[in-house]
């Protein structure tokens, strides 16, 4: 059974950042990806970015140049290092593998 948990969020001034969390447990396999989503009030979830076990990496393109998705193999966490935030950014934001999801965590972007 994988296992992911996030961890990381909290409320921020637009033009902050914050770095969340996903620790991953139980995955088995040698080859992987890991994604973030984000579900914004009221909204669909949507893909933000995703890392695979080779290190590529893709982004949304509204987040392209402010996020910055990365991985500790050693400790199976990845990381969403989100930068000059906005008020849009707000939302759950998930991690995920297979058809694993984390809890989310929460994300509030306000002056």
């Amino acid at each position: 059974q994988v296992q992911l948990v996030e961890s990381g969020g909290g409320l921020v001034q637009p033009g902050g950042s914050l770095r969340l969390s996903c620790a991953v447990s139980g995955r088995t396999e040698s080859s992987y990806a890991i994604d973030w989503y984000r579900q914004a009030p009221g909204k669909q979830r949507e893909f933000v970015a995703f890392i695979t076990s080779s290190g590529r990496t893709d982004y949304a393109d509204s987040v392209k140049g402010r996020f910055t998705v990365s991985g500790d193999t050693a400790k199976n966490q990845v990381f969403l290092q989100m930068n000059n935030l906005k008020v849009e950014d707000t939302g759950v934001y998930y991690c995920m593998t297979g058809r694993y999801w984390g809890q989310g965590t929460r994300v509030t972007v306000s002056s």
